[in-house]
């Protein structure tokens, strides 16, 4: 059975403003010093699926950059622009549509094109398990993370204690908890993160689809049926927009988890969303006064803050817990506890018209 990659990579990255924009979002940012995020995701997936079929999902406004960004390491035909942002059920769907027309069904691994990952070895035994599963079962497959912390950020999936080997069986999906239920949750055992990390099928996602959430089906299958004509594109940028917006979770992960179609595999791969400015912690060692300077940055009596200089010289002086960062047009200085709110600064400038800073 043919195996194939998808990276979802169409989001814009709003924590990460003013380094990130709508053209050039978190995941073609260079933010660990090791290279861009989405090349990142495109080598990980390289270690299980051959370079033909690894897609990347991404937005219009992207498109170009992201087809510089990932020459030589995807197929420019491999790049699928969304003409507007669906969320991850369309997304999916969409890639699902364009590979069992395109090329002929098979297994899909659909991974994030922004997260970090420590221990790519874990990760890769991982997806080899998951792909023999998905050729097996007509089941759908996540990866579930083991939770080192109660996080109230992260979404988590509850399995089955009690079964056996690397696979379990998925019972319900729960959104970000309070601080005690996120304790509960990983003092029992019995719940990983959820990674967004997907495993199946393209033909069975369709069909769940199809059960779940009838309408994106029907809006996908107008899609399908204009792909290898000279209308594609022109059915794609009129049905596209109009497909409603809702995470694959909610669409049919939850439902088919009620129905018992759901397997989880835990992994320990050293997982990180690093979703903000106050997480740069996890890429980069911080100095002896707990600060994470990056670029041209000088600091005295200064702790716990990271400090991002692009194209001048930073200082700072006897601050604490701040996030500053510096662009050739912007700066921002904020509370390092206020880093994850970065959207609502971005919706501020939005709102004022600032279409040159977004």
């Amino acid at each position: 059975m043919n195996h194939y990659g998808v990276i979802m990579a169409g989001g814009s990255g709003t924590r990460f403003w003013p380094l990130s924009r709508e053209a050039s979002p978190k995941q073609l940012l260079n933010l660990s010093g090791n290279g861009l995020l989405v090349n990142e995701a495109v080598d990980r997936m390289a270690t299980v699926i051959g370079k033909s079929n690894i897609f990347v999902v991404t937005s219009d406004v992207q498109a170009a950059s992201m087809l510089t960004a990932t020459a030589g390491r995807v197929f420019p035909r491999n790049i699928l622009a969304e003409p507007a942002a669906r969320n991850t059920a369309a997304c999916i769907g969409y890639a699902a549509m364009e590979i069992v027309r395109k090329y002929g069904d098979g297994v899909m691994i659909i991974t994030p094109s922004d997260h970090y990952i420590e221990n790519v070895p874990v990760l890769t035994d991982v997806f080899r398990t998951a792909l023999l599963t998905a050729e097996r079962e007509d089941r759908l497959i996540t990866i579930g993370l083991k939770p080192t912390f109660p996080s109230t950020g992260f979404g988590y999936i509850r399995f089955d204690p009690n079964g056996s080997g690397e696979v379990r069986q998925a019972i319900a999906f729960r959104e970000k908890p309070d601080e005690e239920t996120a304790r509960a949750y990983v003092e029992s055992g019995e719940y990983c993160w959820n990674s967004g990390m997907f495993i199946w099928k393209a033909g069975l996602i369709l069909e769940k689809l199809r059960r779940h959430a009838p309408d994106i089906w029907r809006d996908l299958c107008a899609i399908g049926d204009a792909m290898n004509t000279p209308e594609e594109q022109e059915v794609l940028h009129e049905v596209y927009p109009r497909i409603r917006a809702i995470s694959v979770d909610y669409a049919v992960m939850e439902p088919s988890a009620a129905e018992g179609d759901v397997l989880l595999i835990p992994a320990d791969c050293g997982w990180n969303d690093v979703g903000s400015w106050d997480m740069m912690s996890v890429l980069h060692r911080e100095d002896e006064h707990h600060n994470v300077l990056l670029g041209d940055v000088e600091t005295l009596d200064t702790s716990d803050c990271v400090v991002y200089a692009g194209s001048r010289t930073v200082t700072a002086l006897g601050v604490d817990s701040l996030v500053i960062v510096e662009t050739p047009d912007a700066v921002l200085v904020c509370r390092k506890d206020r880093a994850q709110d970065m959207k609502q600064l971005v919706d501020l400038l939005r709102r004022k018209g600032r279409s040159d800073l977004l």
